[in-house]
Parts: C-alpha cells; structure tokens; sequence
C-alpha cells in the first residue's frame, strides 16, 4: 500500500511522528496530557483540550497510532476524497475536544471512576477511533480465514491495533476510544448536517501549494500494462516470455509475409527449430480435421497445381508439403484451402 490519493494521512503521520519525538527529546510531555483537575479546574489551562490531540505519551501509543493511521486512514481518505477527509477530521477534532471535556465533568462526580479518569494521555486516540468507525462502515472486507473454528476478516489486525491502543492505560485511553467512536458516529449519522461542510477552498489551494509539496507528492505504483496475452504472430509461434530488457524495434505483424514461388528470399526450413518439433501433431490434427470433414472417406477430390501448392506452402512455411496437399484436395480452390488452415490455427489458439 503507498500513500497515492491519501497526501493528508500521509502529512498526518509525519507530522505525528516529529511532534512525538521534539516532545520527547526535550522533555515536554508533561504540558501535553489532559487532566481536569487542577490544570483545567483550577489553572485554567483550556489550551490543554487541543494540544493533547498532537503527540503521543509513549513510542508504544504512536507505533499503534501510525498503524491505525496507515492501515485505516488511507482508505478511508481514499473513500471520502482528501478535501472531504480534511473537514471530517476538522469536525472530529472539535467533537471529541468537547466530548472528552463532557466525560470528565460527568465522571468527576462519580468518585472512583474521576479519580481514575482525571488524567487522560496525549496522543489522538479519539481521532483515531473516529477514523475506525468510518472504516468500519465504509471499507468492505475483502477475504475471511479461520483460526481455532473461528471466521475472522482481514479487517481482524485493524481492529486488533484498536483494541490494543484503548486498553494502553485504561480506563483513561478507554474512555477516550469511546468518546471516538460516538463522534464517529454523530457525523456519520449526520444528526446536525456535518457531513456537507468543507474546508474553504482558499485553505485547500494553500495546502496544495504550500504544505503538500514539504511532504512529497506520492507517483502511482507502478502496474503491469500486460493484463491478457498479447495475439501471437503464427499460429504455431510460442508466446513471447515478458522481459525487462528493451524490445526489438522489428515491426509486429500477426500475418507472415508472402513469398513468391522461387524467390530468393523464401525461408528456408530448419529441422532443428523448435518448430518442427510440433510438426508431427499439427500434421495430425489438421488429418484429424480432414477426416471428419469427409467421414467416409468419399466426396471430390481434386488435383492441386504445383502453383497452388507452392503458394500455400510459402504463406504457411510451418505446416507439411503433405498436410497442405490433402487440404488442398479437399477444397475447391487455394483460397479456400488457405481460409481452411487460418481457421484451423484459430480454433487451435
């Protein structure tokens, strides 16, 4: 999988990956976590809500998220289109910002389960839980397989990564995670028309212009060109083999040249070919043909000219002077005999 029409996951991760290592390197991990009590309670630090969405705590948290990212978001983005991707991130980002608030001032009441999720780690755990429910509902599954009895899809190690990421620091990444999915859900059930909102189009071009080339513009993977065999030049020619090298300049043409009756530039016959090797069964299947055109052995059979069999052989330099003789008996006229053998050579290939 590359990064082809998904540059805003791509931009994502990257700039993910250097916001968690700048904070690890100097030691600011400490100003990114969210804790209601007293930072936002008492400090007032309400800056808090949206600079914990940009690093991970730890380098297990952003391995898990990069995957998510890499394994879900490139296809949900593929999906969406990256400017409609883009809002839905926007309007994510503001909804889990607001739900993770609104779950910590309900939970704080309960004394148990506010002491225990009164410190919520950095990283974008409900945006990439956000990010998983529209994978859930948008990327069909492509294969299924069983272990111990048991179905699972090739959707199973996403999921997996998910679970493993929500139960990092439980109950704080849990509730979290749910938070995610609920805003995920709240905008695919367009409830309050989110879904037809758009980045403005003068952010767009500036990202187009500014911020997509410092990360690099993905080319196509690369594709074979050769879906079907291609048509072979002689009815008894082997196909090809696909090579890397650079092909001969020589002009395909599926029809063999003619040649005069004595001319110089008639192809001689080589018994060690690998041509004639097949010789002997094409000899037979076309007397094989012959035989049940006429069952019984009856019917008109006429006496070829040495022109007509020179000219037949010439056009068709891999078949028997013999097989070419009985065909021409059996036809009316050399045209015929030559519509006989191009048939027969379709019906072959």
């Amino acid at each position: 999988m590359t990064f082809e029409n998904a540059s805003v996951t791509k931009g994502i991760m990257i700039f993910l990956a250097v916001t968690s290592t700048v904070a690890g390197i100097f030691d600011l991990k400490h100003n990114l976590h969210l804790q209601l009590v007293p930072h936002l309670s008492t400090h007032h630090q309400y800056w808090r809500l949206l600079i914990h969405h940009l690093a991970c705590a730890t380098s297990s948290d952003l391995l898990l998220t990069e995957l998510i990212l890499y394994n879900a978001a490139i296809n949900v983005e593929r999906g969406f289109g990256s400017v409609k991707y883009a809002s839905f991130l926007l309007i994510a980002l503001g909804l889990n910002t607001i739900g993770t608030m609104l779950a910590l001032i309900v939970l704080q009441r309960v004394p148990i389960l506010g002491r225990l999720t009164n410190n919520i780690p950095a990283g974008p755990t409900a945006i990439a839980f956000s990010i998983l429910f529209q994978y859930f509902r948008l990327v069909p599954e492509a294969y299924h397989f069983r272990i111990l009895g048991l179905t699972f899809s090739d959707k199973f190690w996403v999921y997996g990564t998910g679970l493993q990421l929500a139960l990092g620091h439980v109950p704080s990444t849990l509730l979290t995670s749910i938070v995610g999915l609920t805003s995920g859900y709240f905008y695919r059930s367009d409830i309050m028309q989110l879904k037809g909102w758009r980045v403005p189009h003068s952010v767009v071009l500036f990202g187009q212009h500014w911020i997509v080339p410092i990360f690099g513009q993905d080319r196509p993977s690369r594709r074979t060109n050769r879906v079907l065999p291609e048509p072979l030049r002689s009815p008894l020619e082997a196909e090809e083999p696909l090579t890397t090298s650079r092909r001969s300049s020589r002009p395909r043409n599926n029809a063999r040249p003619q040649f005069a009756s004595g001319s110089q530039d008639q192809p001689t016959t080589n018994e060690d070919s690998p041509s004639t090797n097949t010789r002997g069964v094409v000899r037979q299947w076309v007397s094989e043909l012959t035989e049940v055109a006429n069952p019984n052995g009856r019917g008109d059979v006429r006496v070829p000219t040495d022109a007509e069999v020179q000219m037949v052989t010439s056009m068709f330099p891999d078949i028997g002077r013999d097989v070419v003789l009985g065909v021409l008996q059996r036809s009316s006229d050399a045209e015929a005999a030559v519509e006989t053998l191009l048939s027969s050579s379709r019906t072959q290939v």
